[in-house]
């Protein structure tokens, strides 16, 4: 598996996991679909800071850097360097 499917893999459980959105493909128009609206897009970029340690300055918040799962993961990764700091994966709650 290459770098770049690994942060969209891991993009795509957080939309999964954390947001609850099923994306069909990595390739879906997030705001077409609508499965982007303003609170899940805040959301999301607290997750991707979260998940990634990515921080989200103004002039980053362009409509396609955020498009689909893999503008996305294309945006983790020009921003933060993401494949080369392996986070853990995304956190789930478990009982104990």
């Amino acid at each position: 598996m290459s770098d770049a499917q690994g942060v969209r893999d891991r993009v795509a459980r957080l939309f999964s996991a954390v947001l609850n959105l099923d994306v069909p493909s990595t390739d879906t128009d997030l705001f077409e679909t609508g499965a982007l609206d303003s609170l899940a897009f805040v959301d999301l970029l607290l997750q991707l800071e979260l998940e990634f340690g990515v921080t989200t300055a103004a002039e980053d918040l362009e409509v396609d850097n955020f498009r689909s799962i893999a503008h996305i993961a294309d945006f983790v990764i020009a921003r933060s360097g993401a494949v080369a700091s392996e986070r853990p994966a995304v956190r789930l709650a478990t009982k104990h």
